[in-house]
């Protein structure tokens, strides 16, 4: 007697690869699978870097890109999508046309522009070909310093990074989780601001002094991507998203990870 076959929710990783493993598709994987997902990846660029900052990258070609997405979405259709590093205007333009071809939804975009140690992730012409794809992602994750750089918006105050935020749903944004993070203070709080809501919804965390805190916008993206291929609301996603970050903050405070900005303890959190 056959037993019924259960389908696995997926998840699909686009973006660049860290050496280091704690940013990246290497630290997507790990939350994914803390988060009780497949990840399924296609690498747009291969870095090297450490805890000290990003020695180099070499992108990978626009074929071997597009040859990655067809292979997982003919054959694994994920349930989210998930988007970092996409290097420049020509590898966001494959990413744009994976969307329509396969229909791809749940998509949440991390807008990576420029590594903490201040290497440039995405060209200028990269950052505008993102910002004509707004309409089509479920969900964008910038922090203050993305959302100036996005809008062109001066973002030093949770009114500038409102205001900012509030630009990108006109320009044709549906949601945008505006991560507070870089903004000081006692507290670390972060707004989800929706096309159909009036009022942002915050979630507010105490800030943890660490200075494990490599990859925590990447587990961030990607730990909501996670739960809206487990069927989570939106919002249900976000608090989801916000308690695994600030898990694995807490647990990475006396952890020796390199010698400079070092990764978060990914490995011993369980979310299924």
């Amino acid at each position: 007697m056959m037993t019924e076959r259960i389908e696995m929710r997926c998840i699909l990783v686009i973006g660049g690869s860290d050496s280091s493993a704690g940013a990246g598709i290497q630290g997507d994987i790990k939350t994914g699978t803390a988060m009780g997902v497949d990840v399924c990846t296609a690498i747009t660029a291969v870095t090297a870097q450490n805890s000290l900052g990003v020695q180099a990258v070499e992108p990978v070609s626009i074929a071997m890109l597009q040859a990655q997405i067809a292979s997982v979405c003919s054959d694994t259709p994920p349930h989210a999508v998930k988007l970092g590093m996409l290097y420049d205007a020509a590898h966001v333009r494959v990413v744009d046309m994976a969307m329509r071809k396969y229909a791809l939804q749940n998509t949440v975009c991390d807008p990576v522009l420029v590594s903490t140690s201040g290497s440039m992730l995405l060209d200028r012409q990269g950052g505008e070909a993102l910002l004509s794809l707004l309409p089509a992602f479920a969900l964008l994750t910038p922090n203050a310093a993305e959302v100036a750089a996005l809008t062109g918006m001066p973002v030093r105050n949770r009114a500038e990074l409102l205001s900012a935020g509030r630009a990108l749903l006109d320009h044709g944004a549906n949601a945008l989780l505006l991560k507070g993070g870089h903004l000081g203070g006692d507290d670390s709080t972060d707004l989800l601001l929706q096309k159909h809501m009036a009022e942002p919804l915050l979630f507010p965390a105490p800030r943890i002094d660490t200075r494990n805190d490599h990859g925590t916008g990447c587990a961030l993206a990607t730990a909501i991507a996670a739960g809206l291929a487990l069927g989570m609301a939106l919002p249900e996603a976000v608090a989801a998203g916000c308690k695994f970050v600030h898990s694995a903050l807490e647990r990475s405070v006396h952890l020796w990870s390199g010698s400079g900005r070092g990764s978060m303890d990914l490995t011993g959190i369980t979310c299924r």
